[in-house]
C-alpha cells in the first residue's frame, strides 16, 4: 500500500499488528529531596496494521522516541515507569517477562536507531554483528549465518558485501552504516519495524535512498513501519497515516492526504506553515512562536495553548480529549476544542 492510496483506513486489516493504548512514561530523577517524577508521555494511543506506514511526528522532546523505547522495553526499570498497554498480535509487550520480550524483540518486532555509529558495536565487524543477530534467535551454524548476512548486505545495497563483511562500523559512511542497521533490523523478517529518525544527519539524496529502501523492504516482507521523525516532508512521501505529537501527547491523527490538506489542530497547521515549499516563497514561512514546555513545566489545559494563536479561555483550563472530527471519523482524530474552525471544514 502506497502513501497516496485513497482511503487507506478502509483497506486495513481490522486486527492491528501493534495496538498501543494509553501509554504513559514517568521518568524518575534522584535528588537531594528524595527525587522527583516527571510524566513525559501522557496516554498515547495508536495502531499499526500490516503493510501500513504510520509516521509519528513532533518537535524534539515531544516524546516520540521515548514512546518507541517504552514499547520495545528498552527503558531502564530503575529510572522509568511505563503504563498502559502495547499489544503485538494480541500479546501485551509491557507485561511480558524479560526473557520472552527478548525472544520477541528483534525477531517479531525490531527497531532502527537514529545514530547507527552508537548503536553498532565498534569492536566487531558489521557482518559478524548481522550474523550474530540471526544466531541469537535461530539455530543456525556460523557458515549459514554468514551467508545470510552477506545476502542481507547485498539486499540493502552495500557494494561488494562479501569483502565488506569483515569491515568495522567506522569504515562505512553514515548512509552505509544506516543500511547496515536496516539489514540487522530486517534479518529475521519482523512484522513490525520501528524506525527512529532513520535519516538524521544524512544528506537529502541519501535520505531518499534510505526511505526508498525501507519502503521496498516493507512491501517485500509485508511488515508494518512506524516512522518516527520531525520531518513532515519525509513523512509526506512515505506515510499512510500521520500522528502529531506534542508535549507527550498525540494532538492529531489522520490519513496523510487529509492531514496535509486540512490540518484540524493549530499545532499541525503551524508545523505545515513552517515547511518550505518548492512553489512557495521563503518569506512566507511562519515559525511557531515560543518553545515546547519541559516535562516539569506543562501548562494547564491544552499543552499547546501558550503558543496557539487561536487560544481561548477554555483552552487554558480544560485539556481537550483526542476525539473523532469530521469529515470522516474515526479515521481522523484531534485534541482541540475548536477543530472545525481551525480546519475551515
Amino acid at each position: 500500500m502506497h502513501a497516496n492510496t485513497p482511503d487507506p483506513a478502509e483497506q486495513l486489516d481490522p486486527v492491528p499488528l501493534l495496538d498501543v493504548k494509553d501509554l504513559t512514561v514517568d521518568l524518575l530523577s534522584r535528588g537531594g529531596d528524595g527525587g522527583s517524577v516527571h510524566r513525559v508521555v501522557h496516554g498515547v494511543s495508536f495502531t499499526l496494521h500490516k503493510e501500513e506506514t504510520v509516521a509519528l511526528i513532533g518537535e524534539s522532546g515531544s516524546g516520540k522516541s521515548i514512546s518507541a523505547m517504552a514499547v520495545m522495553g528498552l527503558l531502564p526499570a530503575t529510572t522509568a515507569r511505563v503504563g498502559g498497554s502495547a499489544r503485538h498480535q494480541g500479546t501485551d509487550l509491557l507485561t511480558l517477562p524479560p526473557d520472552q520480550l527478548r525472544a520477541r524483540r528483534g525477531k517479531r518486532i525490531a527497531m532502527i536507531f537514529q545514530d547507527a555509529l552508537s548503536a553498532l558495536n565498534p569492536t566487531f565487524s558489521v557482518g559478524f554483528q548481522i550474523a550474530e543477530t540471526i544466531r541469537a534467535h535461530e539455530k543456525v551454524g556460523r557458515r549459514e549465518a554468514r551467508a545470510r548476512a552477506v545476502d542481507l548486505m547485498a539486499r540493502v545495497r552495500i557494494p561488494d558485501p562479501a569483502s565488506r563483511y569483515r569491515d568495522y562500523p567506522h569504515q562505512f559512511s553514515g548512509g552505509m552504516r544506516q543500511r547496515i542497521m536496516i539489514a540487522m533490523a530486517v534479518a529475521l523478517r519482523p512484522d513490525v519495524l520501528i524506525a527512529d529518525e532513520p535519516t538524521t544527519a544524512l544528506d537529502v539524496t541519501v535520505q531518499a535512498q534510505i526511505m526508498e529502501l525501507l519502503a521496498e523492504l516493507r512491501e517485500e516482507t509485508g511488515s508494518a513501519l512506524l516512522l518516527i521523525t520531525h520531518d513532515l516532508g519525509l513523512a509526506a512521501g512515505t506515510a499512510d497515516r500521520i500522528a502529531i505529537m506534542y508535549a507527550g501527547r498525540i494532538l492529531e491523527q489522520a490519513p496523510f492526504e487529509e492531514l496535509y490538506d486540512r490540518p484540524a489542530h493549530p499545532y499541525t497547521r503551524g508545523l505545515l506553515a513552517a515547511v518550505p515549499r518548492l512553489d512557495g516563497d521563503l518569506d512566507d514561512l511562519t515559525p511557531i512562536p515560543g518553545s515546547p514546555p519541559g516535562p516539569g513545566a506543562l501548562p494547564s489545559g491544552c499543552p499547546f495553548h501558550p503558543r496557539c494563536t487561536d487560544s481561548r479561555d477554555r483552552c487554558a483550563t480544560q485539556p481537550p480529549m483526542l476525539l473523532p472530527v469530521l469529515p470522516n471519523p474515526p479515521a481522523r482524530l484531534v485534541a482541540c476544542h475548536y477543530p472545525l474552525e481551525v480546519s475551515g471544514a
